[in-house]
């Protein structure tokens, strides 16, 4: 990845991560807490693809896994995103942009519904067991409800800096000074061209005029 997607990801991954422990979880909503990492890794797999979505997944669920009050072993949480961000790249449009807000609401919920599966179906071959014990239906349908009403005021935002981020300055300042070279030289050009075609027709005329005048003075005599 390069350095200016790294740094965005970083910021924006550890801001979410603080947002997520320090007041999401405070609020003691029923069922499952809304992940705002989740979709900080979903609006960034959605622009960078499925390896720089891998990359952030893996590095997103690693500072989560390692964040108070985590209690659970530390890459189980790295696994899911990891997987979830390779997944979710896959389906990045060509143009970073998706065609419709329903499609980025199933995209939504897919993710919330199949990494409380996974992170479940991990947690299972561990050996933790709480999933069953607070509900797993339950857990399922509060995360995709939490995550679905979260997801406008977060995905849209993260893809708009993740394409920000992408977007050279200098290669633009550089392609638009390109242009506005040649289009100097082509107005150079032109005007040469039509300098020249302007003096030759008045050349033309002139010889013509007194070609003219030459033939009514021998008429004349």
């Amino acid at each position: 990845m390069r350095l200016n997607r790294i740094l965005l990801s970083t910021t924006l991954v550890i801001v979410a991560l603080v947002l997520q422990v320090s007041v999401l979880a405070r609020l003691q909503l029923p069922g499952a807490v809304p992940d705002l990492v989740l979709l900080t890794v979903l609006g960034l797999a959605l622009v960078y693809g499925h390896v720089g979505g891998a990359l952030v997944g893996f590095g997103a669920g690693l500072l989560s896994d390692l964040a108070p009050p985590a209690d659970h072993a530390a890459g189980r949480y790295a696994l899911v995103l990891c997987v979830v961000g390779y997944l979710v790249g896959l389906v990045k449009p060509d143009n970073g942009r998706l065609k419709s807000a329903t499609a980025s609401l199933a995209v939504v919920a897919a993710a919330a519904i199949g990494t409380t599966l996974l992170y479940a179906g991990v947690g299972a071959l561990v050996g933790d067991t709480a999933a069953r014990h607070v509900g797993l239906p339950g857990l399922v349908f509060t995360a995709a409800l939490y995550d679905l009403l979260l997801a406008p005021f977060v995905v849209p935002g993260i893809m708009a800096l993740a394409r920000r981020a992408d977007n050279d300055p200098l290669d633009e300042a550089n392609s638009a000074k390109a242009a506005d070279v040649s289009s100097g030289w082509l107005a150079s050009g032109t005007g040469l061209r039509i300098g020249r075609q302007r003096g030759g027709r008045m050349r033309t005329v002139r010889a013509r005029t007194a070609r003219a005048g030459r033939i009514k003075g021998v008429k004349r005599l």
